[in-house]
């Protein structure tokens, strides 16, 4: 039994209102770290920029997410290197892993499953939004953003950028798994 969580956050394209016709939403950033439980060390944090190939970044999503097409066409990589590099340099398959939400979870299935990829993560999947409520007691389900204020933990990075949101969700999940609310 390992003390390592892997925490991803992904970043999707997106639109304001409905997505034009002909595309989908589909991952562009996978923001990953490893979170030590025993002493909250987190490592290995990075974002793997993903080129979509069913959508393009609208401006909308880049003012949310500040990741432009340039950048991606740039830096990224396709979807299924993303996968590779969560398979070899992660070894994703062996540790449970954590999200804020369910979101993350689901998109990471679908679009496995629509590109007939096999799915790179364990089936022990930590929902840290509901975790939080749960151990707090909180009447609702907050955002990462509050949640992280709740807890008095400033927020590192730009939220919505994957590897600074996996960073962040990872000082919530280890003030979870200690205790210390």
């Amino acid at each position: 039994m390992t003390n390592k969580i892997i925490i991803i956050d992904l970043e999707a394209t997106c639109w304001e209102g409905i997505p034009p016709k002909g595309e989908v939403s589909e991952i562009i950033e996978i923001g990953i770290c490893l979170l030590d439980t025993l002493t909250g060390e987190i490592s290995d944090n990075r974002g793997i920029l993903v080129k979509p190939t069913h959508s393009k970044i609208s401006p909308f999503c880049t003012q949310l997410t500040t990741l432009t097409p340039e950048l991606v066409a740039r830096e990224g990589v396709s979807f299924e290197e993303a996968l590779q590099i969560l398979k070899k340099e992660y070894q994703a398959y062996q540790y449970t892993w954590a999200s804020y939400g369910n979101y993350d979870r689901n998109m990471l299935q679908k679009q496995c499953a629509l590109r007939k990829l096999p799915y790179p993560m364990r089936n022990e999947h930590i929902n840290v939004k509901e975790r939080f409520q749960e151990v707090t007691q909180h009447p609702k389900r907050l955002g990462m953003h509050q949640a992280l204020n709740y807890l008095k933990i400033p927020l590192v990075g730009t939220h919505h950028r994957g590897k600074d949101d996996a960073y962040n969700i990872a000082k919530i999940m280890y003030r979870l798994v200690t205790n210390d609310l």
